[in-house]
């Protein structure tokens, strides 16, 4: 088989560029893919009762490029939902993000919101040098913030204390001073209108995009012709684990149908203390379905399964950083993606990465 370009990754990172060398370029192109199903983690379907699922566990859109927003309009309508989480503690139900009415309902006090920032700021230890997660909660919210809502639960995620965790891990969450509850405060939200494997059907349409499905790369690669590689699996595995395998931290995702239209007050409840678990979703209120039954699913992280996470700790990092130089070296091969980078991505920080990158590389 001969191929011009060659995209090896089926997932957000993949779909998109593999689209743009189709419809930009009007090449054709071979996506190879490990899995049975396009879309990677992002991957949704329909159960047997007909109520839509993410079968990796819950994913929000969310953004503040208005280009990435744009250019998946091309391929799906929104339902526009806003993104609410709340927190099991203490046997209450507390918004997260921290904000106003976290701070009152935990502290049992009733500031307002311009008296929040000056309660914080006196429990907070704002002198402390930041050397890792615990330091990040403990400068912003203080001590008791910190072991009611994040110190047992990033154990339970990462099987590490925030304390041996990169500052960047908790970093990203934020703590507001006032009102809005809102988990994501972006411009632009929502879910895609028929779910995110219709999306990336969409996106694969057009006739010039030929996938290879349930296929390991490195069992066909030797028989396919290509100017183009672009990688967007797991770098060690692209060299043979060489240094040795990066670490990744992986999530068992069960799911239970309830026989009710509702189980829970929010799409997302967090379990930062008390269980094995660290959250429960609610699907119909993320996809805001109507159905008598509703679907539920536990999160359990683990060591083994699909890799979800990069594990961000210093030797993690150097690790990858030796395989990315040996990358470097690679011709014609480009690296994209979480699992090609190392890297975390949300959704529209995968797509702006791809779409620059076929801008900047491919076109």
């Amino acid at each position: 088989m001969h191929f011009k370009y060659v995209v090896v990754g089926a997932g957000i990172s993949g779909l998109t560029i593999a689209e743009r060398i189709a419809n930009v370029l009007g090449e054709k192109v071979l996506v190879i893919e490990k899995r049975k199903h396009i879309g990677g983690n992002c991957y949704d379907y329909y159960d047997n009762d007909g109520i839509l699922i993410h079968k990796y566990g819950p994913h929000i859109f969310h953004t503040e490029y208005k280009n990435v927003f744009d250019y998946l309009c091309k391929f799906t309508d929104w339902n526009n939902y806003q993104h609410r989480v709340l927190s099991y503690v203490d046997g209450n139900l507390l918004p997260m993000p921290i904000c106003a009415r976290t701070i009152n309902m935990l502290y049992n006090l009733n500031l307002s919101t311009s008296e929040v920032k000056g309660f914080l700021e006196s429990v907070a230890d704002s002198e402390r040098e930041i050397k890792n997660s615990e330091d990040v909660v403990i400068s912003k919210a203080g001590e008791y913030i910190y072991e009611k809502f994040f110190r047992h639960y990033t154990k339970t995620q990462w099987d590490m204390y925030p304390s041996e965790l990169d500052p960047s891990v908790i970093s990203r969450i934020p703590v507001r001073y006032n009102t809005d509850e809102r988990y994501f405060t972006d411009k632009y939200q929502g879910m895609p209108a028929f779910g995110y494997s219709k999306m990336f059907d969409n996106m694969a349409g057009g006739g010039n995009i030929k996938f290879l499905m349930g296929t390991d790369y490195k069992e066909i690669i030797a028989d396919i012709e290509c100017e183009h590689l672009i990688y967007t699996g797991p770098i060690d595995y692209y060299f043979n684990n060489e240094f040795g395998a990066l670490k990744y931290r992986s999530i068992d995702v069960v799911f239970e149908t309830k026989d009710e239209s509702e189980y829970q007050s929010a799409a997302v409840i967090n379990y930062p203390n008390d269980y094995d678990f660290t959250r429960i979703t609610e699907y119909k209120k993320l996809t805001v379905q109507k159905h008598t039954k509703t679907v539920i699913s536990k999160e359990y992280p683990a060591w083994d399964g699909e890799p979800y996470y990069p594990v961000p700790i210093e030797a993690q990092k150097t690790l990858y950083d030796k395989y990315k130089k040996k990358a470097e070296s690679e011709k014609n091969t480009v690296f994209a993606g979480r699992l090609a980078e190392y890297k975390y991505y949300n959704m529209d920080a995968a797509v702006y990465a791809a779409l620059n990158l076929f801008e900047s590389r491919i076109k």
